[in-house]
C-alpha cells in the first residue's frame, strides 16, 4: 500500500478544505467549543467566496467578541456598547457601495442596544445584522442576559430565572420580524457540520440581498457558552439543543422575496 504524505493531501485535486484567507493568524480569544470562532469562519468565506472583501465594512460590539477586528482581515469599525446598528447605518448610508455587518451578542444586541436594534430593523437599513444568542453576558461572569431562559440560572440568578420577578425572556429575532423594514429574518446554529451548512446558507443570502438593494437581514446564531453554563463543550451543545432550541426554535421566520 502507497504511503499518503503531507504533499498528497496538499494537492489541489486532493483538497477538501482550506481555512479561509480573511481570518488573520491572530489566535482567537473565544472558550474552546464556543460557536463565535465558527461563524466567524463562516461570514469570512462567504465574503471571500462572493468577493467582496475590500467592498466590506464589519462592526464589532461589546462583549465576547469585542476584539472581532483582529480575527477578521476586512475593515472594521468598533461601537459603542449597544450601538452597532446606529454605526452601521451611518457607514452605509454615506457610502452605500460598501457591504456593512454588525456582529454582536445578546447583551450588546438585545439589552444595552435594543433601540438602536429596533429602529434600524424598522427603518429597514440594508445592512446585515449577525446576532450571537447564548442566554447570558458571557463576557463579563455569565450573568442573567435579556434572553436567559426562564428558570435557567446564571451568575445573578443562582436559582434560575424567575419569571414573575424578572421578567420573561425577550425573543428579539421574532420581534423585529414584524417590522415592516425587515426583509429576510432567521434563527440558525452552528453546533454541527448540518447547522454550519444551513447558517453558512442563510448569511450568503444575507449579504445577497443587501448587494441588490432589498433591506435589512437579520441572523441569529443560537450558540453555547460553556464557560458560563459551568459545562464541558459537549455537555453545551446537548443542552443547547434540549433547552434553547424549544425555547429559540431553528428556521426561517421571516423571507420576503419581493
Amino acid at each position: 500500500m502507497d504511503t499518503v504524505t503531507k504533499d498528497d493531501i496538499r494537492k489541489p485535486e486532493n483538497l477538501i478544505y482550506k481555512r479561509t484567507n480573511l481570518l488573520t493568524d491572530k489566535t482567537m480569544s473565544y472558550c474552546p467549543g464556543c460557536g463565535h470562532g465558527t461563524t466567524h469562519r463562516i461570514i469570512m468565506e462567504v465574503l471571500e467566496e462572493m468577493g467582496i472583501q475590500e467592498k466590506t465594512i464589519g462592526i464589532a460590539p461589546v462583549g465576547c467578541s469585542v476584539l472581532a477586528y483582529e480575527f477578521m482581515n476586512i475593515d472594521m469599525q468598533q461601537a459603542a456598547h449597544g450601538r452597532a446598528p446606529a454605526l452601521a447605518t451611518a457607514v452605509k448610508r454615506l457610502m452605500p457601495e460598501k457591504f456593512v455587518f454588525t456582529y454582536q451578542g445578546d447583551g450588546d444586541l438585545a439589552a444595552i442596544g435594543t433601540a438602536e436594534t429596533i429602529h434600524a430593523c424598522n427603518r429597514g437599513e440594508n445592512i446585515v445584522i449577525i446576532f450571537i444568542n447564548n442566554g447570558i453576558y458571557g463576557m463579563t461572569g455569565g450573568q442573567m442576559a435579556p434572553t436567559t431562559l426562564p428558570n435557567m440560572k446564571s451568575s445573578t440568578s443562582p436559582y434560575g430565572r424567575d419569571v414573575k420577578l424578572m421578567g420573561n425572556p425577550l425573543k428579539i429575532t421574532e420581534l423585529v420580524a414584524q417590522l415592516p423594514g425587515t426583509l429576510y429574518v432567521t434563527r440558525q446554529a452552528v453546533h454541527t457540520p448540518a447547522a454550519v451548512r444551513r447558517t453558512k446558507k442563510a448569511i450568503r443570502k444575507a449579504f445577497e440581498n443587501q448587494k441588490l438593494n432589498k433591506g435589512l437581514s437579520f441572523v441569529e446564531v443560537v450558540s453555547n457558552c460553556n464557560s458560563g453554563w459551568k459545562m464541558t463543550p459537549n455537555q453545551a451543545n446537548e443542552w443547547m439543543v434540549e433547552n434553547m432550541f424549544p425555547f429559540y426554535p431553528l428556521g426561517d421566520i421571516k423571507v420576503n422575496e419581493d
